[in-house]
């Protein structure tokens, strides 16, 4: 089983990676040393493939546990259901002896994490991510957040899990097309921490060009381990957020999550406006970082293979992308600081890109890769 431990002092925690280990849950959570009530929190789809076979792995290793499950999607990272989980778990007699287990996506581990953050001022939590996305990269980090009508995880906390354990065979449940989105984050740690990774991502994506097969995700451990930790050793380094070294993690995202909140929910998914976003990012590090043009030619080669749009849909407004990029917490007293590489596995941070040089790369966006 590969295992990374993130070092972070008293919040020290490892990651399990294991195809099958959605059913030592309980064995690994006990190891762990959590006792108390279990508290599982899914969503509507989750909890049909996997919210009883979680249960039971927690049961059969002494756990008293609960189920509450929140509708799939976005719209459930607000504070009203926050409020309203928070009430469920009260009745469910979850104190501060119990904890929460987030199975799921990216929203659950965001929901359930920040719930857990501020549940009697604070309780443990696991993450047991369902899909790449989460698997790679949300699970891992201890980020929590909500949204709010001003904005996406504007409501938040560095709240880190116990544990997290990754079963990749979760994926099996999943369409194609969201195992393409999460691999953008794989793209995007080999972009600023691992460039030979972009080789492999590259054949496995080749492989399943018909689609994603059994046997093709069970061999997927040791990549989703090498991608964790990629992302453990930068939130290690900083851990919040006070280094710009976690801020390295963005790359690709300043744009991305403008083109995202441009359109309505569901159209593109996040791991599609990343691929966007690294295609601008790439462009402007060649501008202002002295990246190489063959250099973004790997890259991006590298989310062809994996499908994932390089140009904007039709009907996407550059505008409103522009005007939703302002207004991101990652625009600080007028001034967008832009992850740049300067070469592969040399990611920089950059507070001259202007606002034309935004509309540019949005032109760009506009035009064939």
């Amino acid at each position: 089983m590969p295992t990374v431990t993130l070092s972070l002092g008293k919040d020290s925690y490892d990651v399990h990676v294991m195809n099958g280990a959605l059913d030592r849950l309980g064995d690994l959570v006990h190891r762990s040393r959590l006792t108390g009530h279990a508290a599982i929190v899914t969503d509507t789809t989750v909890v049909r493939h996997y919210g009883e076979r979680a249960r039971l792995a927690l049961e059969e290793a002494g756990y008293t546990t609960s189920l509450h499950v929140v509708d799939a999607g976005e719209q459930s990272k607000s504070l009203a259901t926050v409020e309203t989980l928070a009430s469920e778990l009260v009745k469910a007699g979850v104190d501060r002896s119990g904890f929460i287990v987030a199975l799921g996506g990216g929203v659950v581990g965001d929901l359930a994490g920040f719930t857990a953050s501020i549940h009697y001022r604070g309780i443990p939590f696991v993450q047991v991510p369902t899909t790449i996305m989460a698997q790679v990269d949300s699970s891992v980090g201890g980020k929590t957040a909500v949204n709010i009508p001003a904005g996406k995880n504007l409501v938040g906390s560095f709240h880190q899990p116990r544990l997290v354990v990754v079963d990749p065979l979760t994926l099996t449940t999943l369409p194609a097309r969201v195992i393409r989105e999460g691999m953008a984050e794989m793209v995007k740690h080999a972009a600023i921490r691992d460039a030979a990774m972009l080789y492999d991502i590259r054949a496995l994506a080749e492989e399943t060009e018909l689609g994603f097969t059994l046997s093709t995700i069970e061999r997927l451990p040791d990549l989703i381990a090498r991608n964790i930790a990629i992302k453990a050793r930068v939130v290690e380094e900083d851990e919040k957020e006070t280094k710009d070294v976690r801020a390295f993690l963005n790359f690709g995202h300043t744009l991305g999550h403008g083109i995202e909140a441009a359109v309505p929910y569901g159209e593109l998914l996040h791991g599609e406006v990343v691929s966007l976003g690294m295609r601008a990012a790439l462009f402007l590090s060649e501008k202002y970082a002295g990246l190489s043009a063959h250099a973004s030619e790997d890259v991006l080669s590298t989310l062809k293979a994996l499908e994932l749009p390089l140009v904007l849909p039709e009907g996407i407004d550059p505008a409103t992308a522009l005007e939703k990029t302002l207004t991101d917490k990652k625009f600080q007293a007028g001034m967008i600081r832009f992850v740049l590489l300067g070469a592969l596995g040399q990611p920089t941070i950059s507070d001259d890109i202007t606002i034309d040089d935004l509309k540019e790369a949005l032109a760009l966006l506009q035009r064939p890769a």
